[in-house]
């Protein structure tokens, strides 16, 4: 007997807004019939943009949630909707490729950089109540532009000093606690 829950018929979305909608899947664990919950985002993206000078470029954003602002990677949405994000999972192509696309769209829109270089760094998953995966990048090789920002958003760059960057990621003033992690593991491996 399975003690590991395995779907047992399909998915019933009890909840659907334009970004985030809540999903009920039947699951069998054994014998035994249990409805797990889980909130579903589409995915994200963050830059990790190493400066010269021994600096990290973060962003300083001002975010409704907070009432306030918050420094920051750069980076944004892979989908503008979760209507798009069904039709792109329906497609069955590879959201690595829609996210590294993404990466390079906000790196010209929030930072001014038009890149010619970048890897992926990591995937986070954000847990297992919520489906909210973000895709970390290195930016390996740009030019400067001039930031193309949406009707609304009030960015800032704020290229900061790696030691900076450290004690902002441990002290709490970059609030996006999966990017701070991200930022730590990547200056450990630099």
């Amino acid at each position: 007997m399975s003690v590991n829950p395995i779907p047992n018929g399909p998915e019933n979305v009890t909840y659907r807004g334009k970004m985030i909608e809540v999903v009920e899947q039947p699951m069998k664990i054994g014998e035994k019939e249990i409805a797990f919950e889980v909130a579903r985002r589409a995915p994200g993206t963050r830059l990790i943009i190493s400066l010269p000078d021994n600096k990290i470029l973060l962003t300083r954003e001002y975010r409704t949630y907070l009432n306030g602002y918050d420094y920051r990677l750069p980076g944004g949405k892979v989908l503008d909707s979760l209507k798009d994000y069904d039709e792109f999972r329906a497609s069955g192509r590879d959201i690595k490729d829609k996210a590294q696309e993404a990466a390079i769209k906000e790196a010209r829109e929030e930072v001014g950089l038009v890149v010619s270089a970048m890897e992926l760094f990591a995937l986070s998953k954000c847990g297992a109540s919520m489906e909210w995966d973000l895709y970390y990048y290195v930016v390996r090789a740009y030019t400067e532009a001039e930031q193309q920002l949406e009707h609304g958003e009030d960015i800032t760059l704020a290229p900061t000093d790696i030691e900076e960057v450290k004690a902002m990621c441990l002290d709490g003033r970059i609030q996006e606690e999966r990017s701070a992690l991200m930022l730590l593991r990547y200056l450990q491996r630099s």
